[in-house]
């Protein structure tokens, strides 16, 4: 589907000369046309071919993302925002041509409120440079995707990730944003206030549009107190029905686990093998726990009484910092651990999420098809809040291996919704999944079709992603 949703669309060959022109005039070598920059800000980290824009500027300012976007807008030129090009599926794409807007150099952290437990910054700051910048305040920012990932493009993914499960995702923890819209105006969604009845909420309507309703120039982020203490494990399960039994048991239960993350026994396997770890070829949980040193202490007990009543083996936790980050290491690193299982195939990495009391069944029919139709796909997921990801190894260069992934993926999704679940946790639609919106939400999507046309008349801000218009 993703191929068939990524063809190249109408370019405005006039238009696009046009605001080259204009924005080498005005930014000199901050503006590049060269095929290497190009190329770089359009790989995706899919089998998605990639589709380069005519140029990419190296943006400072919020001030130089409003000259390029009224600039694309007087000529009807597409702006495609890029962070860090750690998307999924195929975001950062240029199918129409145009301006790739680079945030790399736009990674200030504003401002930090200690005492409110929020900060601003601009689109460009990784999680992990806010983080080390935060060290000192006592607080932390705790949306970890896995990769280091921008900000910028973190809002605009609704990205979530391992700790999604006690701290929420992005759309619960950014405050406000600041926006560039297709007419080339910044505006500000919201205040720095916790809570607001005044209007509609426009900040969410940012989070998570992808870059297809403005561009990003700030983010207002919720911060978190660091832990007094912070004990991460693993657990080993029989089988992944059984490890899914513990993790529905321990969210029923409302133990305030920080961190649950279930790997099936190959993407262990995988894992030993490419980080040294000391476990089992197993499915395994890893786990975490935020607290006190009493509260960390009574939640792993109550998790191990649970671990042990689905038959899962002896729950291994440590306090240790050098440890625990050798654990969530290897977890962040489950793609690289996964294509050397194979050098010679691609990876295409998809997810789906459903209620949690699915979990397990999802995740059960979901090996059985992997085995019944002889495919090499280790299962992760951040299974504390229902969604898993399917990391299917298969041959890019072959039509024949192309068309089983991409069923594969059909068969994924279509039983996630028939579980009232959804296509996608936290990758986002892009080019990717268009197909399965429309099949999650029906005539819904033509509201968003109505909100694009409305924010953006001409469709100059990322498109060809999340929807077609036509």
């Amino acid at each position: 589907m993703a191929l068939r949703d990524a063809k190249a669309g109408v370019r405005n060959e006039a238009g696009i000369e046009a605001v080259s022109g204009i924005l080498k005039q005005r930014f000199g070598e901050r503006f590049q046309t060269g095929r290497a920059f190009r190329a770089q800000h359009a790989h995706t980290t899919t089998y998605i071919p990639t589709q380069l824009p005519d140029g990419v500027l190296f943006a400072e300012t919020a001030d130089d993302v409003k000259t390029v976007v009224r600039a694309c807008a007087d000529h009807k030129v597409p702006v495609i925002g890029f962070g860090t090009g750690s998307s999924l599926e195929g975001q950062v794409n240029a199918p129409n041509g145009g301006i790739s807007i680079d945030f790399s150099r736009m990674n200030r952290v504003l401002e930090v409120n200690p005492e409110d437990l929020d900060c601003t910054v601009e689109p460009g700051v990784t999680r992990e440079a806010l983080n080390t910048h935060l060290r000192d305040t006592g607080l932390f920012f705790p949306i970890d995707p896995g990769a280091n990932a921008s900000i910028g493009g973190m809002t605009s993914t609704r990205a979530s990730g391992t700790n999604a499960v006690r701290y929420g995702t992005m759309k619960d923890n950014v405050l406000a944003v600041t926006a560039v819209t297709a007419s080339g105006e910044e505006i500000r969604t919201a205040r720095r206030a916790r809570k607001s009845s005044a209007g509609y909420d426009l900040t969410r309507l940012f989070v998570g549009a992808e870059g297809t309703l403005g561009i990003l120039t700030s983010v207002t982020l919720r911060l978190h107190g660091i832990p007094q203490k912070i004990a991460g494990g693993v657990c080993a399960f029989p089988s992944v029905k059984a490890a899914c039994d513990a993790v529905i048991m321990t969210i029923q239960m409302g133990i305030p686990v920080a961190r649950i993350e279930l790997v099936d026994a190959l993407q262990m396997r995988a894992s030993i093998a490419y980080a040294n770890l000391p476990y089992e070829e197993s499915p395994a949980l890893f786990l975490e726990f935020h607290g006190t040193d009493e509260t960390v202490e009574l939640q792993s007990a109550a998790f191990a009484e649970i671990a042990a009543e689905c038959g899962g083996g002896e729950f291994r936790f440590t306090a240790s910092p050098e440890e625990r980050t050798k654990l969530w290491k290897a977890r962040h690193d489950a793609y690289w651990s996964v294509r050397a299982l194979a050098p010679g195939l691609a990876v295409l990495s998809t997810d789906v999420c459903v209620p949690i009391s699915r979990l397990a069944d999802c995740v059960a029919e979901t090996q059985a098809d992997i085995e019944a139709n002889g495919l090499l796909a280790p299962i992760v997921g951040h299974a504390g809040d229902g969604n898993f990801h399917v990391q299917l190894l298969f041959d890019d260069k072959s039509a024949a291996g192309i068309a089983t992934a991409e069923e594969f993926v059909a068969r994924l999704n279509a039983r996630a919704l028939a579980m009232d679940g959804t296509c996608t946790g936290e990758h986002g639609i892009g080019q990717g999944k268009m197909a399965f919106l429309e099949q999650e939400l029906g005539g819904t999507v033509d509201l968003m079709r109505q909100i694009k046309r409305s924010l953006d008349p001409d469709n100059i801000l990322n498109p060809g992603k999340i929807f077609h218009l036509g």
